[in-house]
């Protein structure tokens, strides 16, 4: 039976003054037939029904869905760990490094998750953590009816688009990507975050606004409120096949893939479930109906993927690595995170 519960910011905070207030509340006991599952709000009802009600099905294990923001969901784990709450975590790849860095995940072995050995090589973590579930691609999401050629990175500074553009924070998966495209761009390099820096400090007459989650720039760009976004691929992918004049296109410079990964907590109190359910979830079966239903590009390789993914995403959506798309050094990223965030609520967003 799947009980779900949304992790909201206020929710968070109610359960951060719980958690503090109880001080050596007894650790709840080691259930193998229970496992709580902590992943993103976008798509989740479809994650429900496609993933987790067969999986319950197939192991007799109940699970506990926990949905919400990366940053969030992270918080409650470094909250929590000593105790931990939750055995899996679905989180994007920069939030891993972080959470493996804060001692927060366990190594994956390969033994006892066999479908690890059928995904691609970019999918797999070389440190030995959870691998790659699925992955999106930087570029950019646009009203095709307004904007009628494909647009640049460069587009988003035209004059024309004043008030018309909207940027992903720095939370979101897409955003630490796109200040290395826009770096990329033109600065030196991905590096040259001062040059980048500037450029997105420039681009604010431009900015309507500042998204930090996958459903407001979809909602923004539905109601033509804004006509660009720099974006993951996937949130074109349901638009596209409702037959919504949004489109997405790739960078020319900073072509970065944005991995969502599933990570084992370190102290879980059902490792052999959470392993067991990172198998399935990497099982060409269950890859090529998660990419029918909610649009996750399969990583493995005997899953095929769907031509209405293939439609918005092109050749890129079977082999990035071939479309010149690559990894973020996700460590120089973490190792700058705390700075870059500030930095950009002071020169940009704020």
């Amino acid at each position: 039976m799947i009980r779900t519960a949304r992790l909201t910011t206020g929710a968070l905070a109610a359960s951060l003054i719980a958690f503090t207030l109880s001080g050596c509340a007894e650790s709840a006991k080691a259930d193998p037939k229970k496992l709580t599952v902590s992943t993103f709000g976008f798509g989740a009802d479809r994650f429900e029904e496609t993933v987790i009600k067969p999986f319950e099905k197939k192991t007799g294990i109940d699970v506990t869905l926990e949905t919400g923001a990366n940053a969030d969901r992270l918080t409650k784990l470094r909250v929590n760990k000593n105790d931990p709450t939750v055995d899996v975590v679905m989180i994007s790849d920069l939030f891993a490094a972080m959470g493996q860095k804060q001692g927060l995940f366990d190594k994956v072995d390969p033994e006892k998750v066999p479908n690890m050995a059928k995904i691609y090589d970019f999918a797999k973590s070389q440190d030995g953590y959870g691998p790659a579930y699925t992955y999106q691609l930087l570029g950019m999401l646009y009203r095709t009816d307004k904007v009628k050629q494909p647009p640049t990175l460069e587009t988003l500074w035209d004059a024309k688009y004043k008030g018309k553009v909207a940027v992903p924070d720095l939370s979101t998966s897409a955003g630490v990507p796109f200040l290395q495209a826009v770096s990329a761009t033109y600065g030196s390099g991905p590096k040259d975050t001062d040059t980048g820096f500037k450029k997105l400090s420039d681009l604010k007459p431009n900015v309507l606004k500042f998204f930090n989650r996958s459903t407001e720039l979809v909602s923004l760009l539905d109601r033509g409120e804004v006509e660009m976004a720099p974006g993951l691929d996937l949130f074109a992918v349901d638009p596209a096949k409702a037959g919504k004049p949004i489109g997405w296109v790739p960078f020319d410079k900073g072509r970065y893939v944005a991995a969502n990964t599933a990570q084992i907590v370190k102290g879980a109190k059902n490792k052999a479930g959470a392993e067991k359910f990172i198998d399935y979830l990497l099982s060409a079966d269950v890859q090529e109906k998660a990419a029918a239903s909610f649009n996750d590009k399969p990583v493995n390789k005997d899953a095929k993927v769907p031509a209405t993914i293939t439609k918005v995403s092109g050749e890129a959506a079977s082999d990035p690595a071939a479309a010149g798309f690559t990894s973020p050094d996700l460590k120089y990223s973490v190792e700058h995170n705390d700075a870059w965030v500030d930095r950009f609520q002071r020169e940009v967003s704020g």
